[in-house]
């Protein structure tokens, strides 16, 4: 069977993280410039081959403060390193779902990680492109990668967490 590609559909698609703060609030924020495409055997995602890549310098969690923080030198250090990256080493099925595994890297810094894919099916839009959705989830340590900054608290505790939780909500084009 042929290899189809399928692109992202960055106007239908959002990527959020999710991080504790003082240890009881969860703050939320977004990457807004990122690209990312599978290849994979027809309309069936096992085996995909999935790639990722994203701007840091769009990190955007709704405070300037809080994101010039994210992209200094204490956090991402987007300067240094404007990019984040993942690339897939498998997809495998899992009822309706995918599991896919793969290397991310932030900061230079490369590390296993593995997500869950909700698939949420195949339409065609108005215009006649074949679009396929998924919802993605998954956590990461970020001090794996580096992320290293924190505060402890008076009360004990800190004041990030160091488990950050991925959400995607992510269209592709096939063909495109």
């Amino acid at each position: 069977m042929a290899t189809t590609k399928w692109t992202l559909d960055p106007t239908h698609s959002e990527l959020q993280f999710k991080v504790k703060h003082l240890m009881i609030t969860t703050v939320t924020g977004s990457l807004k410039s990122f690209t990312a495409e599978l290849s994979s055997e027809g309309d069936d995602f096992t085996n995909a081959d999935i790639s990722f890549s994203s701007d840091i310098s769009s990190i955007d969690t709704g405070n300037t403060d809080r994101d010039n923080h994210l992209k200094s030198a204490d956090f991402f250090d987007a300067e240094k390193f404007p990019t984040m990256s993942f690339k897939s080493t498998s997809v495998e099925k899992d009822g309706d779902d995918y599991i896919v595994k793969g290397d991310l890297t932030i900061k230079e810094t490369t590390k296993p990680v593995k997500l869950t894919a909700e698939f949420g099916g195949i339409a065609t839009d108005p215009w006649g492109n074949t679009k396929a959705g998924f919802t993605l989830s998954g956590k990461i340590n970020r001090t794996d990668f580096g992320l290293t900054w924190n505060a402890a608290l008076e009360t004990g505790g800190v004041m990030v967490s160091e488990e950050v939780k991925i959400l995607g909500e992510l269209q592709f084009v096939k063909g495109a």
